[in-house]
């Protein structure tokens, strides 16, 4: 690095036929640009300029070292702008992990927008409802559904996720409408599996908190599955709006336990810390927060 100074302080110098100009150039004072020279010369064991009190011109050997200077800070300027363009521009590769309901329901459309605005950007996608190790598996993003624990890396919240209690107006009939926590105990659930907490559930209401632990018919780690034996009549599900939100529409699920409510969750976009982020990551995470938390809610 104290050579290229010295060779843009030569440069310079030459350019201006001045150390007092070149300095001004460089926004150095006039004598560390002399010396910049000097060490170059040195180093070199060469006399690259012809010294006077009123000018400064290159010797033989100067004008044949600057004329490659030239090229060579052409060069490393060029190389310096396609480096900044790639950041300005993004390219490349994107490996993007994703949970597999909210992917194939609402990712979707996202993505392919995201590479309608940026065409020179691949995408990976993968989407599992397993806990993967994003640095191992070298995913530039993870999206995750949860109440997100602390973690290395660098989590950027995008939009909170309602869910809701519900069941099949036939499962209603037979075995009655849950009111309350502690009837969930009688009741035929439908839990979300494979979670740290395991398959307890919490219910939020104005006489406080309670912790149920259900006694589930079926455990599984997809909410689509936990919708469809709900849809089936098969018990109580805790399932987020943007799975359960037709059904309820159309009246082929009923909330239930009116007045409680699950702690709330939320959609994140989850990284590794770097202290360059990449452009294409910063663009995608600012673009699901333009598409996804722009709805209020997942």
């Amino acid at each position: 690095m104290h050579k290229l100074g010295g060779i843009e302080a030569f440069v310079k110098v030459v350019q201006h036929a001045s150390f007092s100009e070149a300095a001004r150039a460089l926004r150095i004072s006039r004598s560390a640009a002399s010396k910049l020279v000097m060490d170059l010369e040195q180093e070199l064991g060469v006399q690259l300029l012809n010294r006077t009190t009123r000018s400064v011109a290159p010797t033989e050997n100067g004008q044949i070292y600057y004329e490659r200077c030239v090229v060579i800070l052409a060069e490393l300027e060029e190389a310096d702008i396609a480096v900044t363009r790639l950041q300005a521009e993004p390219r490349g590769l994107l490996r993007v992990n994703g949970p597999m309901s909210f992917g194939t329901l609402r990712l979707g459309p996202v993505i392919a927008d995201f590479m309608t605005r940026y065409p020179d950007v691949r995408v990976q996608l993968t989407l599992s409802d397993e806990q993967v190790d994003a640095v191992q598996e070298g995913f530039d993003v993870t999206l995750r559904i949860a109440d997100l624990l602390s973690s290395s890396l660098i989590a950027r919240r995008l939009t909170a996720v309602a869910r809701v209690f519900c069941a099949a107006p036939a499962y209603i009939a037979r075995h009655g409408r849950p009111t309350h926590p502690e009837a969930l105990r009688d009741h035929a659930c439908l839990t979300y599996g494979f979670l740290a907490s395991g398959n307890q559930w919490v219910l939020i209401g104005e006489d406080g908190v309670h912790r149920v632990q259900p006694s589930w018919r079926l455990c599984a780690n997809n909410a689509e599955i936990l919708k469809q034996a709900a849809l089936a009549g098969h018990g109580v599900a805790l399932l987020p709006t943007f799975i359960a939100g037709d059904a309820l529409e159309r009246g082929d699920l009923v909330p239930v336990l009116d007045g409680y409510h699950a702690p709330d969750i939320a959609l994140y976009a989850i990284y590794p810390p770097t202290r360059h982020l990449s452009q294409k990551v910063r663009l995608f995470i600012d673009f699901l927060v333009e598409r996804i938390g722009a709805d209020g809610a997942a």
